[in-house]
């Protein structure tokens, strides 16, 4: 099956990368976020009423696989009721914040082991993500200077559509010149990574996940991967060089 993949594309979150939790970087976090938005002293209570709001909007996005800018994230759903001329110039900058509250994405160990690799191998490589924010991933590739392996970054805060939507897949493979049927998917999430890849036409669906994750139920034969990997360096045991 493999011999005829030209491309390999990643989901980012879960997948390449991780976040590693930091008490002291939340309380910034937070801080940082209530003083752009004009209110410092606000109880905690604000803040969860805040991860109510996102989760409401990130569920409303998933079900109707659309995906909305920063701006209309914010003004519409996280802080309808603040002024919009002050929530939509710092939007992007809010959705930083909010990301990153909890503590630094930091790479899986085997990352820049296995994309290097693949690269060498001669595959063409992308990344394909569900993100609320339109900057953080391309800041963070080129910090960790995987830029130069990935020929396109396709985010849905940009496209507008978000996994499982074959659109934005497509998009992916319409700036690459590719074939789906001549790409692999990579991601850690069956319902949007595998479902998502198949319906777009691509070759492979392959899921990332710990070692020590239990199987529950058999999965349908639309949502079965055609491999499961613990590590980021098995690829290179799935992927010959071409």
């Amino acid at each position: 099956m493999t011999r005829d993949i030209e491309a390999i594309l990643f989901d980012m979150g879960g997948t390449l990368r991780k976040r590693v939790p930091d008490e002291t970087w939340q309380r910034q976090s937070i801080a940082r976020l209530l003083t752009l938005l004009g209110k410092p002293d606000a109880p905690a209570s604000f803040v969860d009423e805040l991860a109510r709001r996102y989760k409401s909007y990130t569920q409303w996005a998933q079900e109707h696989e659309i995906a909305l800018s920063e701006a209309e994230i914010w003004t519409q759903w996280m802080t309808p009721e603040l002024p919009r001329e002050r929530i939509e110039p710092q939007a992007v900058e809010l959705m930083l914040v909010w990301r990153d509250r909890t503590g630094p994405g930091v790479l899986k160990p085997d990352a820049i082991q296995a994309i290097a690799g693949l690269n060498r191998r001669g595959y063409r490589m992308g990344v394909i993500s569900n993100t609320t924010s339109s900057s953080e991933l391309p800041c963070y590739l080129e910090e960790c200077g995987l830029t130069k392996y990935f020929e396109v970054v396709v985010l849905s805060a940009v496209l507008g559509r978000c996994k499982p939507a074959p659109e934005i897949f497509w998009e992916a493979t319409r700036a690459m010149r590719l074939d789906p049927a001549r790409c692999a998917y990579v991601g850690n999430k069956i319902p949007n990574d595998v479902v998502g890849s198949r319906k777009a036409g691509f070759a492979m669906a392959i899921i990332i996940e710990p070692s020590d994750t239990p199987h529950e139920n058999e999965p349908s034969p639309v949502e079965k991967p055609d491999a499961v990997v613990h590590e980021l360096s098995e690829l290179l045991d799935i992927f010959p060089p071409r």
